[in-house]
C-alpha cells in the first residue's frame, strides 16, 4: 500500500495552470526527488501534500497514521531560546514522559500503591527504549554535522543567520525522526561538507522522503525516484536522476513523433475535406469532419523560456580594483584567526567558500562599508563601481510586483526595456505583472538578478546568487559571470557551480579559523 496517493491533481495560481488532471504513488520505500523549473509549482505540491494549501480539485491520500515531518523554512524561533534548548524541543514528548515518571515515583512514595509504581515502571522502559538517556549524544551528533557546534549551543536563536537558522530547523526535524521527510531545498544554505553529511543521513535513513533540490549531484546521490513537474503534468520515474532525466527524454521524443504524425494526419485530412467538401465525394469529406472532431488532440510541445544574463560593464583605466591589507572581519570579535590578504584585479574571478556562519557575507559587507574591519583595512579604487547581490529575499512591500519594483529602482528606463530585462531572466509577463510575494524563490531571485542587469559596474559581489535556481538558470549566470569583463566576486556553497578554470582565485575561509 502507497503512503501517498495523489489522484486527478489540478491547481491554479492567479492565471497560472500549475497542474492539470495529475498523480503520482508515494510508497514506503521510496527515496523520491522532486524536480523541474524555476516556478512550475514544486513548493507548492510540497504545500499541498502537506495541507497548508488547498487544492482546486484532486485528492491526496496519506496513509492513516503515518508520521509525517515537513522542513518548515519559516517556523518561528523564540528569542532568549539557545540553539541547545531548541534542539532539545524534538523530545518534548519524552521530556514530558519523565516529568509524569517522576509525578508517579513521587505519588508511590506517599500511597504505596502499586499501579503507580506500574505505571511508572511502563514509562522508564519506553524511555529507556527510546534512547531518552542518550538524547545530548544524538543533538551533538546531528548539530555537529550541519555545523551548528560551530556556531555554539549557548547562541541566542533570534540572533541568527537565514542560512543558521535553517541548520537549526532542519537539525530539529531530523532528531524527531518522523517515518516520512518532505524537505524543501534543505541544501539552499548548507555547505560542501554539511551537503555530504546530509547526503550520508539520507542515505542511511529508514523511512521515505520527498526533497525538492535544483541541486541535481546532491538528488542524483540520495534518490531511487523521481517525480518531475512540466506543463502541469507529475510525471514519476523510477531509478535515480540520471536515470529518470533519460527516460523523460526518450518520452519527449516519443511525444514529439506522435505529436508530428497526428499533425501530418490533421493537415492531409483537412486538405481531402477543402477539395471535396462540395463535389461528388461529400459524404466522404463530412466523414472526415466527424473523424477529426471526435479526435483527441495532442498538445503542442511546449519549450520553457530559457534565462539569457548579461552584467553591464562600465570601463576603469585599474589593474587593482580592491586590495585587502591584513583585514580581520567580525562583529564584536574576530570570525577568523588569519587576516584577509587578496586582490582583485580586473577581469578577475574570485570564489569565496567555507560553511555558513563562517564570515563570507560578512566579508562582503565589510568590503561595502557596511560592518566596520575589526583590524586592518582595504582600498577600493576610486574608479571601481560596485554592483552587489544580496542572497536575502526580503522586499520592502512584496505586493509590488517585478514590473513595479523594477520602476521604482530605474525611473529613467522606458517600460519596455524594462520588460526586456524581466524577460531575459525567463520570466514570463504574467509573472511580472504577479505580487512579489506570490513568486516562487527562483522567479524572485530572477527579479534580482534583472536588477543587477541594469547597473554598470566594474565589480561585482555575488552573495550566494544560485539558491533557488533551476540547473538551466545556473548554467546561464555562470556564462553571464565568465562573459562579464569586471572583476567577480562571488560567495557560493555550491562547489560544482564555481569550478573549473573560469574562477583565477578561491579563497576558502575554513582555512584561516
Amino acid at each position: 500500500m502507497s503512503l501517498l496517493t495523489v489522484e486527478h491533481l489540478s491547481h491554479s495560481f492567479i492565471d497560472k495552470e500549475l497542474y492539470k488532471d495529475t498523480g503520482f504513488f508515494f510508497n514506503k520505500e521510496d527515496h523520491m526527488g522532486v524536480t523541474g523549473q524555476n516556478g512550475v509549482g514544486k513548493s507548492t505540491l510540497i504545500n499541498i501534500l502537506i495541507g497548508k494549501i488547498d487544492a482546486d480539485e484532486g485528492k491526496i491520500s496519506w496513509q492513516k497514521n503515518v508520521d509525517v515531518g515537513y522542513l518548515d523554512q519559516y517556523a518561528k524561533l523564540t528569542p532568549g531560546v539557545s540553539i541547545k534548548e531548541y534542539l532539545r524541543t524534538a523530545f518534548d514528548d519524552l521530556f514530558q514522559k519523565e516529568q509524569e515518571m517522576g509525578r508517579l515515583y513521587a505519588d508511590y512514595a506517599e500511597t504505596f500503591d502499586d499501579k503507580d509504581m506500574e505505571r511508572a515502571g511502563k514509562i522508564q522502559t519506553l524511555l529507556e527504549e527510546s534512547g531518552f538517556y542518550d538524547l545530548d549524544t544524538k543533538i551533538e551528533q546531528v548539530a555537529t554535522g550541519l555545523g551548528l557546534d560551530a556556531i555554539g549551543y549557548d547562541h541566542d536563536v533570534s540572533q541568527l543567520s537565514g542560512g543558521q537558522r535553517s541548520k537549526i530547523i532542519l537539525a530539529k526535524l531530523l532528531l524527531q525522526n518522523p517515518q516520512v521527510l518532505v524537505l524543501d531545498e534543505p541544501t539552499n544554505y548548507l555547505d560542501v561538507n554539511h551537503i555530504e553529511w546530509l547526503t550520508n543521513y539520507l542515505n542511511n535513513f529508514e523511512g521515505a522522503f520527498i526533497v525538492v533540490s535544483h541541486d541535481y549531484d546532491f538528488l542524483e546521490r540520495i534518490t531511487n525516484s523521481i517525480i518531475d513537474v512540466e506543463f502541469g503534468k507529475i510525471t514519476k520515474y523510477k531509478g535515480n536522476l540520471k536515470q529518470a532525466l533519460k527516460q523523460k527524454e526518450a518520452n519527449r521524443e516519443t511525444y514529439l513523433k506522435a505529436f508530428e504524425n497526428q499533425q501530418a494526419k490533421i493537415e492531409k485530412t483537412e486538405a481531402y475535406i477543402r477539395k471535396f467538401k462540395a463535389g461528388t465525394r461529400s459524404k466522404s469529406a463530412q466523414s472526415r469532419v466527424k473523424q477529426l472532431n471526435r479526435m483527441e488532440r495532442l498538445d503542442p510541445p511546449k519549450i520553457n523560456k530559457a534565462a539569457t544574463f548579461s552584467f553591464p560593464y562600465t570601463e576603469t583605466v585599474s589593474r587593482i580594483l580592491l586590495q585587502t591589507q591584513d583585514l580581520v572581519i567580525g562583529y564584536d570579535k574576530a570570525l577568523v584567526e588569519e587576516a584577509f590578504n587578496f586582490s582583485v584585479g580586473n577581469g578577475e574571478k574570485v570564489a569565496i567558500t567555507g560553511f555558513n556562519g563562517i564570515g563570507k557575507s560578512t566579508l562582503l559587507k565589510t568590503l561595502l562599508g557596511e560592518l566596520k574591519p575589526i583590524y586592518g583595512g582595504y582600498d577600493i579604487n576610486r574608479t571601481t563601481r560596485i554592483a552587489y547581490f544580496k542572497q536575502d529575499l526580503k522586499w520592502d512591500n512584496g505586493n509590488m510586483t517585478p514590473f513595479q519594483f523594477m520602476q521604482q529602482n530605474f525611473e529613467d528606463e522606458k517600460q519596455k526595456e524594462l520588460r526586456t530585462v524581466l524577460a531575459r531572466t525567463g520570466l514570463t509577463s504574467q509573472q511580472a505583472m504577479s505580487p512579489l510575494k506570490t513568486l516562487s524563490g527562483g522567479e524572485q531571485m530572477k527579479v534580482k538578478l534583472a536588477k543587477l542587469m541594469l547597473e554598470p559596474s566594474n565589480l561585482l559581489f555575488l552573495d550566494e546568487p544560485t539558491n533557488h535556481l533551476d540547473v538551466a538558470t545556473k548554467d546561464a549566470l555562470r556564462r553571464a559571470i565568465i562573459d562579464y569583463e569586471g572583476g567577480v566576486i562571488v560567495v557560493s556553497h555550491e562547489k560544482d557551480f564555481f569550478e573549473g578554470d573560469w574562477v583565477d582565485k578561491i579563497i576558502d575561509i575554513e582555512e584561516m579559523k
